[in-house]
């Protein structure tokens, strides 16, 4: 049985400043590019038998930076939609509604919890028909990947809100013993020997 591995897309301007960025179609940053051409070497020696991406510029970039070659584009794997809070951030939204939660309430003019559950259920039903085949890859973003990571593991949407999942990491998704698990969550590709990053901390 296959495995499903979880790609989040490199870092935009908006991804930095914590805007919340849905059907607003933006580039990569220069860093954002970096970390997309850093999984290239994490992804070495991994095979897929579908490769498969939300269709969003972000996403399909990092794809390419990372050496995969995307078998198809999928407009259930977009971000949440956010509706009316689009390019806000958390702490501009509590401003007008000091108890808003996305997990929970959603978004005005965008989806709900329910209704991106339902979406990225579907991604799991195709999804699973794959896996007797081998390995699938789905490059997407931060919270629709929370999302869809919750579901897997067989629990609501607004559990999403617990699996915090950064730019350009890696989480994989998998069996043990018959039962739907999270084998891998939020892993980054190491930085490349000999950069201060690769040293901090020693």
């Amino acid at each position: 049985m296959g495995e499903i591995m979880l790609i989040r897309h490199g870092e935009t301007e908006w991804s930095a400043n914590r805007q919340h960025t849905s059907y607003t179609d933006l580039d990569l940053t220069a860093d954002g590019e970096r970390q997309a051409r850093a999984l290239k070497t994490f992804l070495a020696g991994r095979r897929f038998t579908r490769v498969l991406a939300s269709p969003r510029a972000r996403a399909l970039r990092t794809a390419r930076l990372a050496g995969l070659t995307v078998d198809g584009t999928d407009p259930d794997l977009a971000e949440w939609n956010y509706g009316e809070y689009e390019g806000r951030t958390t702490a501009d939204i509590h401003g007008d509604r000091p108890a808003w939660n996305i997990w929970t309430d959603g978004s005005p003019g965008g989806e709900s919890p329910a209704e991106i559950g339902r979406r990225l259920d579907r991604v799991l039903d195709r999804v699973a028909l794959l896996l007797d085949s081998g390995d699938v890859a789905l490059v997407g973003h931060a919270h629709s990947l929370r999302v869809l990571g919750a579901r897997w593991i067989g629990l609501p949407p607004a559990a999403g809100g617990l699996l915090r999942l950064d730019t350009a990491t890696v989480s994989v998704l998998g069996h043990e013993h018959g039962r739907q698990v999270i084998r891998r969550w939020n892993q980054s590709a190491p930085p490349p020997p000999g950069t201060a990053a690769s040293t901090a901390g020693h």
